[in-house]
């Protein structure tokens, strides 16, 4: 009962590793032009990278709010159907960081409570629908999001350990 290589089936990480292997398993079975090329490349990156945020979103259901303002992004992406090298979150999401990474030095915390509004204000944009949760909502959902991507990354890194032999 107690077998480790057995996962319980309700618990998060069962739920998300057995979407996500189905979704990985449709990405291989799609007919694709066996190209190295760096466009076929991002597409593929791009399309298990949605299916990695889809699989844990889905897993999560619709309990929390960041997992509905994911799916409500993919559901309203897919119906665009924009060219994926358009359009990328992660320019913001870098902007984000870098903007922090050169703050980080002269910011300081200041007793008025000033430096921690605008760090509040970066989490709001990481967060998927950050922007409209209040700040007991924003790090309730944050810890649970670091949950689920700690969850993602620890499944992901099991499945390329399993194929690098």
């Amino acid at each position: 009962m107690n077998n480790p290589h057995h996962l319980n089936p309700t618990s998060l990480k069962s739920r998300f590793t057995t979407r996500f292997l189905r979704a990985l398993t449709k990405i291989h079975a799609q007919k694709s032009i066996s190209s190295s090329s760096p466009t076929e490349i991002f597409r593929r990156y791009r399309r298990i990278k949605v299916a990695a945020d889809k699989s844990m979103a889905y897993s999560v259901r619709s309990r929390r709010i960041w997992s509905r303002a994911m799916l409500w992004k993919l559901r309203s992406r897919s119906y665009r159907r924009q060219d994926p090298c358009s359009g990328r979150r992660s320019g913001k999401i870098n902007q984000a960081i870098m903007k922090k990474s050169s703050n980080e030095n002269t910011t300081t915390r200041r007793e008025d409570g000033v430096g921690f509004v605008e760090e509040a204000d970066e989490l709001r944009q990481l967060v998927p629908g950050g922007e409209a949760m209040n700040l007991c909502n924003l790090l309730d959902e944050t810890a649970h999001y670091i949950k689920c991507l700690t969850t993602q990354v620890q499944v992901m890194k099991k499945i390329a350990d399993f194929y690098s032999f």
